[in-house]
C-alpha cells in the first residue's frame, strides 16, 4: 500500500477490525472505497459469521461499475474444525487466496522470526550490543515456543496462538526500555514478555511456568559475557549485522532435534507414535460400514458387535450394594468416605453400560427400533473406542475399548478388596480412582484430625521409596503408600533417589511406590526439589490432579523445559 501511495494519512486506506460491532462502519467504508478507488482491509471476518452473507452481497454489488483501483483485503483465523468453515463460497471463489503456513523446524522458525526485522532495526538503539543480543535471544525464544507445539501435550499442555506480532511488540518494548535506562532491566523485560506479551495467550499455570523458565534461561546478565548457550552446542552470537545473524543460524545451529527446545528425544517418539495412531484410527473409521461380510472377514459387523456385547455383559460384575456398605462402615473416616464415593460413581457407570448394552442387544435382535444412540454405541464397539455415553460417567482415558474395559475390571476388583472391611490397603492404586484428588485430600484430613492442625495450612510431602507394590504388607500409621505412577520426560533413579535423564525409547517408566504424608506448610523444605505436576492421562491440561515435589540434583529448570510430569495412565 505504501509503495503504491495507499496509506491512512492519504485517507485512501481503510483498516477495520471486525468483531466489535464494526459491521456498519465496514459497509460504509466499502461504499466509499468502491466509488473513490480506495483500499479496504477487513480483519478477523471469522468473528462475524452472521454478517458474512451481507458482505457477500455487498461485494457482488460492487463487482461491477466500481472504480478500477478499488481493492478489498480480508483476513481470518484458520478454522479449528470443518463445522467452523463459515466463509461463503461466493467470497472464496472470487478471491485470490493466500494462506500463511507456519514453518516447521527450528531452522525455518528462527529465520522467519529474524525476518520480522532489518539492519535498520539493529541500529535503532543506543545500547547496540545489549539490544542485538536480547533481540536474537527473543527470536530464538519465539521460534522455540512456536515450534514446541508439535510435541503435543508434552510441549504445551494446551495449544496457543503465538504470532509474529508478539515478537515485534516485545522488541519494541525492549527498545523503549533500553533507551530509557542505562542498565538492562532483566526482571522487567522477562515479566513483560513472559507474563503479558506471550503470557497473555497462556491459560494454564504450568505452561506459564514453562514460558517464564525459557526467559529466565535466555535473558540474563550472562548473555552479554558470551557464556550463554540457547541450546546444547548453540551459543548466543555476539554483535553482528543483520545478514551475519542469518549466516550464523545456517552455520552454527545444530541439526533439528528435541534438544533444541530443552526436550528429550523420547518426546519426538511419543508425538510421532500418537500421530500414527490417529492416522490409522482415521483409516479404520473410513472403511465401509455395510452389514455384509468382507472377503476373509470373521463375520458380519452385527455378528462381531453381538459377540463383543454378550462377552461384556457376561463379564460385567453386579453393582455395589450401597446400603450394605454404609451399614458396614463403623466410623466414617475420610478414607471410608472416599471408598463409598468411588463405589457410587462406579455404580453409575456400570448401570449405564448395562442399560445401553441391553438396549443395543434388543435392537440387533429386531425387538427394538434402532436409535441414534444405539447406532453410535454399535459403531464404538466395532471400532474399539469407548462410547460417548460411558465416557461422560467415566474417568479421563485415552485407551481403546478393550484396554479400557480391562482397566475398569481392575478398578472394580480394587474397590471390592477395599470395601470388604474398609481398612486402608497396604498400597493404593492412585490411578484407579475416579477422583484421585479426593484420596489425597483424605490423607490431609486424617492427619489434620489426628494432630488438630488447620487443614488450609497443610501440604502433601511426597517421598519416593525404593520398593515396589509387592514389598508392602500393611498401610503406614500416617499417610498412604500409592502405586501406579509413571514419569514422562525423565526417569526416577532408585539408587540416587532423584530424577535423571530418560533412557532412549523408555517413554513412561514406572515409578516405585510413593509415600504420601501431610505436613504443615511451614515445615516444607523446597530446596533441591522439582515441583512436578501429576496428570490423569498424557493429554495433560484439564486432567491435572496435584503437584508432587521430586528430588533433583540438577537445576529444576531443566525438567520444566523437558516437560517432565507424573501420569496415572499411559
Amino acid at each position: 500500500g505504501k509503495k503504491l501511495g495507499y496509506t491512512f494519512n492519504h485517507g485512501n486506506l481503510h483498516n477495520i477490525s471486525l468483531g466489535q460491532g464494526q459491521e456498519v462502519v465496514a459497509e460504509q467504508a466499502l461504499d466509499v472505497a468502491a466509488k473513490e478507488g480506495h483500499w479496504v482491509i477487513l480483519q478477523n471476518i471469522h468473528l462475524v459469521a452472521k454478517w458474512l452473507s451481507s458482505l457477500e452481497k455487498k461485494l457482488e454489488q460492487h463487482s461491477e461499475g466500481s472504480h478500477q483501483d478499488f481493492r478489498v483485503f480480508i483476513s481470518a483465523e484458520p478454522a479449528p474444525c470443518p463445522e467452523s468453515h463459515i466463509i461463503p463460497q461466493g467470497i472464496l471463489e472470487n478471491s485470490i487466496k493466500i494462506t500463511s503456513e507456519a514453518p516447521t523446524g527450528m531452522h525455518a522458525n528462527l529465520h522467519k522470526a529474524l525476518d520480522n526485522f532489518s539492519q535498520d532495526t539493529l541500529e535503532m538503539c543506543s545500547q547496540e550490543k545489549e539490544f542485538r543480543s536480547i533481540l536474537f535471544a527473543l527470536c530464538y525464544f519465539h521460534a522455540a515456543v512456536a515450534e514446541r507445539r508439535r510435541f503435543g501435550a508434552q510441549g504445551w499442555s494446551r495449544p496457543y496462538p503465538f504470532s509474529s506480532g508478539d515478537l515485534t511488540i516485545s522488541v519494541s518494548v525492549l527498545h523503549n526500555y533500553l533507551q530509557a535506562s542505562s542498565k538492562v532491566p532483566y526482571d522487567d523485560l522477562r515479566y513483560l514478555v513472559g507474563e503479558i506479551m506471550y503470557g497473555g495467550h497462556i491459560t494454564d499455570d504450568w505452561d506459564r511456568r514453562l514460558c517464564r523458565t525459557y526467559l529466565e534461561e535466555f535473558i540474563k546478565p550472562e548473555m552479554l559475557e558470551g557464556e550463554l548457550c540457547l541450546a546444547p552446542g548453540f551459543p548466543l552470537p555476539g554483535s553482528m549485522d543483520y545478514d551475519g545473524y542469518h549466516q550464523y543460524i545456517d552455520d552454527a545451529l545444530p541439526p533439528e532435534s528435541p534438544y533444541l527446545y530443552g526436550l528429550h528425544p523420547n518426546a519426538e517418539i511419543g508425538f510421532l507414535t500418537q500421530r500414527s495412531e490417529r492416522l490409522l484410527r482415521t483409516v479404520l473409521e473410513l472403511q465401509p460400514r455395510d452389514s455384509s461380510a468382507a472377503q476373509g472377514a470373521v463375520g458380519t459387523r452385527e455378528e462381531m458387535v453381538q459377540a463383543l456385547l454378550e462377552d461384556m455383559l457376561e463379564r460385567l460384575t453386579d453393582e455395589f450394594n450401597m446400603a450394605e456398605l454404609v451399614a458396614k462402615v463403623e466410623e466414617r473416616t475420610p478414607y471410608a468416605v472416599v471408598a463409598l464415593q468411588e463405589c457410587e460413581r462406579m455404580n453409575a457407570l456400570t448401570a449405564e453400560m448395562r442399560r445401553s448394552l441391553g438396549e443395543l442387544e434388543l435392537g440387533l435382535k429386531g425387538e427394538l427400533t434402532m436409535t441414534g444412540d444405539m447406532e453410535a454405541l454399535q459403531n464404538s464397539l466395532f471400532l474399539d473406542t469407548v462410547p460417548e455415553s460411558w465416557l461422560r460417567r467415566s474417568y479421563p482415558s485415552t485407551a481403546s475399548l478393550g484396554s479400557w474395559f480391562a482397566d475398569l475390571q481392575a478398578r472394580i476388583s480394587e474397590l471390592e478388596a477395599w470395601t470388604r472391611d474398609f481398612s486402608l490397603p497396604s498400597t493404593l492404586w492412585l490411578g484407579g480412582f475416579f477422583s484421585p484428588q479426593s484420596l489425597l485430600t483424605a490423607v490431609m484430613q486424617s492427619t489434620a484430625r489426628r494432630n488438630k492442625w488447620p487443614l488450609d495450612r497443610m501440604t502433601l510431602q511426597c517421598d519416593v521409596t525404593k520398593r515396589s507394590r509387592e514389598d508392602f504388607a500393611s498401610a503406614p500409621r500416617e499417610g498412604a503408600y500409592v502405586h501406579g505412577l509413571f514419569l514422562e520426560g525423565a526417569r526416577w533413579d532408585v539408587q540416587t533417589g532423584t530424577i535423571m535423564d530418560a533412557r532412549l525409547k523408555e517413554l513412561t517408566p514406572a515409578m516405585p511406590v510413593v509415600f504420601i504424608k501431610a505436613i504443615p506448610d511451614d515445615k516444607q523444605d523446597t530446596r533441591g526439589l522439582y515441583p512436578c505436576p501429576l496428570y490423569k492421562t498424557r493429554q495433560r491440561g484439564p486432567t491435572y490432579v496435584w503437584t508432587f515435589n521430586l528430588k533433583t540434583k540438577e537445576n529444576p529448570s531443566k525438567w520444566v523445559l523437558a516437560g517432565v510430569a507424573l501420569l496415572l495412565q499411559v
